[in-house]
């Protein structure tokens, strides 16, 4: 289990190191990668950090454990298989200019925004609509604190919880981008807003959560731009009542797009994703360069009557431009009782038989 588990950690890092980028920034022999400048041929140096070795070395004996070591002493260059979820999360405040720094540092090849919207309908880079409280200082703020949905109420005697509710939505784009980011996390027992704030889960750290840069979409188009990698927006479902103040959920949808087509950002640099089908329909339908390659982030295998649903319309979805699934990683494989080998689950194999990428 302990190797299953490191490999699965390992996979898409170490992959950097065996899956070289393919852009016109490679050198043939994959041995030069630009900073991403014009005209500024400095070699892009990805360095991994000390956890990969560590998690590697710990490893139960075996041919896995021996081929990752074997790519111990590089050479890295970034991966388009390796995407930076929330940038890189565990050791900075998630979606901040510093943490999407670390994950190019470190090789990612695809560079992810949650798009979210504020109160004047600009378009920002949070995990959820509502997580300000947890992600950011805006319940030390004394300005902007009274503007959140659910202002912070502390732990009572009788056992209940801390709780705050502060959302894009209820703050303008300006407020926003003057808020700190910080690691996720909170105190469910806190009686102050100082205690609510210092909860940041153990496998985090606070070490480099000075003051995050938190960041628009448009801010992430151009940082990812500028590094010639690839983009990943995912357009967050709202957790306000659509339309909100006019704005809908089409045009939500449409001002995501209408970014990059502002950017100049080619289509095939763009994996556009949702929960929600509505929005990957109405890509495609409207956006068709963009849809083409749009994500439809299955959550419908979460229960075991939605998995045996979504496997069933898995053909209906490929009928209507539906090119891309992604279902959570345990709904793609199962265990062969009569083998006890791992294979492909009944997911799997209707979205190849439908012509769906994975």
């Amino acid at each position: 289990m302990r190797c299953l588990l490191a490999s699965a950690l390992l996979f898409s890092v170490v992959s950097g190191a065996v899956i070289p980028r393919t852009n016109g920034d490679s050198q043939p022999d994959g041995s030069a990668s630009t900073n991403g400048t014009d005209g500024d041929t400095t070699v892009f140096n990805v360095q991994l950090g000390p956890r990969p070795y560590y998690l590697v070395d710990d490893m139960d004996e075996g041919s896995l454990k021996s081929k990752l070591q074997s790519c111990s002493e590089g050479h890295f260059t970034p991966s388009d298989f390796v995407f930076a979820h929330r940038g890189a999360p565990l050791q900075f405040p998630e979606h901040s200019m510093e943490s999407y720094s670390a994950a190019h540092r470190m090789g990612a090849g695809a560079i992810e925004c949650d798009v979210a919207f504020t109160k004047d309908k600009q378009l920002v880079c949070r995990h959820a609509q509502c997580d300000l409280h947890t992600t950011t200082d805006i319940l030390n703020r004394t300005d902007l604190a009274s503007k959140c949905t659910t202002p912070f109420t502390p732990a009572s005697s009788n056992g209940t919880a801390a709780s705050a509710k502060c959302c894009t939505s209820d703050i303008t784009q300006e407020e926003f981008k003057s808020l700190c980011g910080k690691m996720d996390g909170s105190n469910p027992n806190a009686t102050t807003v100082e205690e609510y704030l210092d909860g940041t889960p153990y496998f985090r750290t606070d070490l480099y959560a000075t003051c995050g840069t938190v960041m628009t979409h448009n801010e992430y188009i151009a940082l990812v731009d500028g590094w010639d990698l690839k983009f990943t927006p995912e357009l967050k479902t709202p957790e306000v009542e659509m339309p909100f103040e006019g704005y809908t959920q089409e045009q939500y949808a449409q001002d995501m797009i209408d970014a990059y087509k502002t950017a100049s950002i080619d289509p095939s640099r763009v994996w556009a994703q949702s929960f929600l089908p509505d929005d990957i329909f109405y890509w495609l339908e409207n956006e068709p360069e963009f849809g083409a390659q749009a994500v439809y982030l299955d959550e419908r295998v979460d229960t075991v009557e939605g998995y045996a649903n979504a496997t069933a319309s898995l053909s209906d979805l490929a009928a209507r431009g539906v090119q891309i699934v992604a279902p959570a990683f345990f709904a793609l494989t199962k265990l062969d009782n009569d083998t006890g080998a791992i294979v492909p689950s009944e997911y799997a194999v209707a979205a190849k038989e439908a012509g769906l990428e994975i």
